[in-house]
This record gives C-alpha cells, sequence and structure tokens, in this order.
C-alpha cells in the first residue's frame, strides 16, 4: 500500500487530505465478510453512515478498547477477518494494546486508525499525531510489523486485499481531513448490539 516516510521524532506531519467517511465506505464495501469493531465518536458514525450490518459492533464508551476487544475477537474466530477502524485519539488511549498484539500476532486482525490529528469529539484539541507521534511507528516497534501511514486513496485496494487475506496484522494510519462531517449515530443499546453481534457468529444470546 502506498506509504508516507516518517516525518522523524517531534516533526509535525502534514494535515490529512483523504476524505474519511468515503475511505470507510469504500473499505467497507471491499471487505464485505470482516467483523468491525469501531471505537468511539467518529469512526463509529463512519461505520454506520456505511450501512448498518449485524456484523458491527459498535463501541460507546471504553475509549481505548477498540483494538484490544478486536484482538479477543480475532483469537476466538480465527477463520474470520477481523477489522478495527478507529481514530488517533481513541488509539493512543489504548497504546498498551498494540504491545499484547505485537506479542500475540493474530493473522486475521486489521487496525485502520483514522488520523485527522484531532480530539473531535472534545472540542478538536490537536491530538499527539500532529505533533509528531507516528502510531505506525509505535506499532512496528511493539512487533506489528505490517505497519504504514496511508497518504492517498490509492492505497484502499491494497489495504483491502490484505485485510481480507489474513495473512499477518497489521496497522494502518489513515490521515484523514479534519472534516467536522455530520453525526450519524448507529444503535447505542449495549445488549441489542451484543447478541445480535453473538447471533452473527451463531452464539447464543446473553
Amino acid at each position: 500500500m502506498s506509504t508516507a516516510p516518517n516525518a522523524g521524532p517531534g516533526a509535525a506531519p502534514k494535515p490529512g487530505t483523504i476524505e474519511r467517511r468515503s475511505f470507510v465506505a469504500k473499505l467497507l464495501a471491499a471487505c464485505p465478510q470482516a467483523l468491525v469493531v469501531t471505537g468511539l465518536g467518529s469512526p463509529a458514525y463512519d461505520v454506520f453512515a456505511a450501512g448498518d450490518r449485524d456484523e458491527n459492533f459498535y463501541l460507546w464508551g471504553a475509549m481505548g478498547g477498540a483494538a484490544v476487544m478486536a484482538l479477543g475477537i480475532a483469537i476466538a474466530q480465527p477463520t474470520r477477518s477481523v477489522l478495527v477502524i478507529t481514530g488517533d485519539g481513541e488509539q493512543l488511549m489504548g497504546m498498551g494494546a498494540l504491545a499484547t498484539i505485537g506479542a500475540q500476532q493474530p493473522n486475521n486482525l486489521s487496525i485502520v486508525v483514522l488520523d485527522n490529528g484531532l480530539y473531535g469529539e472534545t472540542g478538536a484539541q490537536r491530538s499527539h499525531t500532529s505533533q509528531g507521534t507516528s502510531l505506525a511507528a509505535v506499532a512496528r516497534a511493539c512487533g506489528i510489523a505490517d505497519a504504514a501511514e496511508v497518504t492517498d486513496l490509492g492505497a484502499l485496494d491494497a489495504l483491502a486485499m490484505r485485510i481480507n487475506a489474513r495473512a499477518g496484522c497489521l496497522l494502518a494510519q489513515v490521515r484523514v481531513r479534519p472534516d467536522d462531517l455530520p453525526r450519524v449515530l448507529p444503535p447505542r443499546d449495549g445488549t441489542y448490539l451484543k447478541n445480535r453481534f453473538r447471533a452473527v457468529l451463531g452464539m447464543a444470546s446473553m
């Protein structure tokens, strides 16, 4: 996939140019069999805007927990592709998950970080990724070898192929524009979301 070179420690990256909602819709269309776990806020809105599916699990709490929750699903469902779609703020809060994922090395887990360099849900304060932190570099340091910054839509097809192939764990830090898009809210009933996700996996409701 097309990637940007690391800017170097402390160097502020250029603002993203990818329109995130379009990117998410195209990625999900190219990965129709994936089990999807979303981070809080905009990633959940973008995934829901692309079309609700029983295979989508939207997080409304537990900031920083999307990747590690998806890790558990990937281990429990080794024949399924598991895709995390989250934001830079959420993943920054869950840095430790990258170390655990790097240690476990599930070949069916893919993490897509929509990085606008902002904490969009709390007032658009600058996040660490706009001040030199590369989540892709952190992931590689944690043992996730297939980790890169994505800066153009030309990388989408290759990324989707890697997700569908279940050929190794990956992280894509996608540099998106800091757009303030309309919120498209998914269901908020946690029991409903849990039970429909269990049902699509052939498990009983709880």
